[in-house]
């Protein structure tokens, strides 16, 4: 189906909106009245430039508190309806979006707002539009799509048909199955948005919260599902009130916003892109350096061994158990040092994640290699971590280890087996972009998000997961630290018994992070522990939780540059330790730089 966006959801001038969505792939847009009002183009102008871009003008909104008014103010209204059916006339919109009244003088008589109805799409019907009459939730006598409906069909007017809008629906609690009853042709319009599940005034959820489709928690998919049972053929079309994109750049806010209605159709069966190759392991984790020696340290301590140099370029292979970690000196390191910046994931089929990336506008990232280099596809998540596709040791498919020459070296520890999870600091404005991201394009689950108190405020956090467990990601976003410094990334390693490896990594000259005596202190409350247990826990810095399935034990190394190891046990255990994350984060605060 055609695609729009309503010009309210980007970030921007109006110029600088609808070069967004051009680009990003819509076919169309929703030109917000007050854009307009702002641009410096004369509607010829803008509808020139839509024209440019491949655009076209699908609706013009909003137009508010038209009906069910005493006369003095309705005849005021026909007169702004008349000025604004010219304009549109000159921006080439036929199809204007009239919201269900909130006047303080409009009156419950739904026979008198469908003749006021009825006479306003008479007039725009002389200029050739169409008039679409949506309820909007928090409308002084017209809340719900049925009310609505119900006063259209009573106007009874060939140019009067109803815009459907998910978020007033949906956050009213309404059931969209009744949306079947209302014949296709008179649904002129479907405005669609998400929301997370929050208890407040809808009007400020909606001016605040909306997101794209599949970042919240609405079942936008289904009522997409009774609208197209109607044979509604309009556009899917973008409408989010949010304070996050108003204040991002357009262009990612754009591209978001299409790849969440490109995978809402391959839910509703209207597209088939290609199906999603979920990974199914960790080949590798790659952090990038401007100097090798302070994360080789702690490497060597944690038990990991240099196993392997590339070919052609300044990268070490470190090996522990299945654990890989590259350390890359030749990147583009950020001035404030060692950080996460690739990662590989063990692809069943390489190629089809790369074809499913591409067709959810996560293009393949051109890369310079040499000509034996194996032929490695990588996309960027949105926070500019590279993902890589990868086989490894598997012959029929090219195999990225064969890019690096064994040296010698001693074997390393044992006790260590795998990477358990890595953690992910999102840019405060690629949070909800992050999650759609790794759902549709890896085909990852999204666990509930939680917030985590944090020196600086709340942080939020959600992992996103393979079926077994065995690609683990914690994305998280918090608040901007008042001195500059930046949330770290970390990189979990399994192992099946924490306090060895801890006692291992500490006698090699490791340092773990201290945790403070009140922790235990609490701790000790809260759960019982065998004789010393605790005060093993106290002594090496380890944390301990548990839930309905187990128990998790996990200590943390300190930071180098903006990542830091974790050591986990988990028996049993699903979670990631949310429950500690607050002491985590107030003691790496302690001992930040210059601190």
């Amino acid at each position: 189906m055609r695609t729009s966006i309503a010009t309210v959801s980007l970030s921007g001038s109006l110029t600088e909106k609808l070069t967004a969505a051009s680009r990003a792939g819509f076919d169309g847009v929703e030109i917000f009245e007050n854009d307009l009002l702002a641009s410096p183009l004369t509607p010829e102008e803008i509808r020139g430039r839509c024209a440019d871009l491949g655009l076209t003008v699908d609706l013009y909104q909003p137009m508010r508190d038209i009906e069910a008014v005493p006369a003095g103010e309705f005849a005021r209204n026909l007169r702004r309806a008349r000025h604004k059916f010219e304009l549109m006339g000159r921006l080439g919109a036929d199809t204007v979006l009239v919201c269900s009244s909130v006047h303080p003088l409009a009156v419950d008589d739904d026979a008198l707002a469908a003749e006021h109805l009825s006479q306003l799409a008479e007039l725009a019907q002389d200029f050739g539009i169409r008039v679409a009459y949506e309820a909007l939730a928090w409308g002084r006598h017209v809340s719900t799509y049925d009310h609505a409906w119900r006063i259209v069909e009573t106007a009874g007017h060939p140019a009067l048909g109803t815009c459907l809008d998910s978020f007033h629906i949906l956050s009213r609690g309404s059931d969209p199955k009744g949306i079947e009853d209302i014949p296709g042709e008179k649904i002129f319009f479907l405005q669609l948005a998400d929301a997370p599940l929050l208890a407040m005034d809808v009007l400020q959820w909606s001016r605040h919260y909306r997101c794209f489709p599949g970042q919240g928690g609405f079942d936008v998919a289904g009522l997409v599902r009774h609208v197209l049972h109607t044979g509604y053929d309009g556009p899917l079309s973008l409408e989010v009130f949010n304070d996050v994109f108003r204040q991002a750049e357009a262009g990612p806010t754009a591209v978001d916003a299409h790849r969440s209605l490109l995978v809402l159709q391959e839910t509703v069966g209207l597209a088939t892109p290609p199906v999603p190759v979920v990974p199914t392991g960790v080949a590798f984790a790659e952090l990038v350096t401007p100097d090798a020696a302070p994360v080789s340290a702690v490497l060597g301590a944690l038990g990991f061994a240099r196993t392997a140099r590339h070919r052609s370029k300044p990268v070490d292979l470190w090996e522990l158990g299945g654990a890989r970690v590259l350390v890359n000196t030749g990147g583009s390191a950020r001035r404030d040092g060692t950080g996460l910046a690739a990662i590989g994931l063990e692809s069943p089929d390489p190629a089809g994640a790369a074809r499913r990336a591409e067709a959810l506008l996560a293009p393949v990232l051109p890369r310079r290699r040499a000509p034996q280099d194996a032929p490695l596809d990588a996309v960027a998540a949105p926070d500019g971590t590279e993902l890589f596709f990868c086989a490894t040791d598997r012959p029929e498919l090219p195999n990225w280890r064969a890019d690096f020459t064994d040296v010698e070296h001693e074997a390393g520890a044992q006790g260590v087996h795998r990477i358990d999870h890595l953690a992910l600091t999102q840019p405060w404005h690629h949070f909800d972009e992050a999650t759609l991201f790794h759902r549709s394009v890896l085909g990852l689950h999204a666990q509930e998000s939680v917030d985590v108190a944090d020196p600086y405020g709340l942080m939020r956090s959600r992992a996103v997961t393979n079926p077994d467990g065995s690609v683990r990601i914690a994305l998280s976003v918090g608040p901007a630290p008042t001195d500059g410094t930046v949330h770290a990334q970390h990189i979990a390693l399994a192992t099946d018994d924490v306090v060895a490896a801890a006692r291992r990594y500490r006698e090699a000259g490791g340092r773990l992070l201290p945790i403070p005596a009140n922790y235990y202190d609490d701790l000790g409350a809260r759960y019982e522990f065998a004789d010393g247990e605790l005060e093993t826990y106290r002594e090496l810095g380890i944390l301990y939780d548990r839930d309905a399935c187990g128990e998790f034990r996990h200590c943390y190394t300190v930071t180098v540059g903006r990542v830091f190891f974790e050591l986990v046990q988990r028996d049993g255990y699903r979670g990631y330790g949310a429950q500690n994350a607050p002491v985590r984060l107030a003691a790496q605060h302690v001992l930040r730089p210059g601190r």
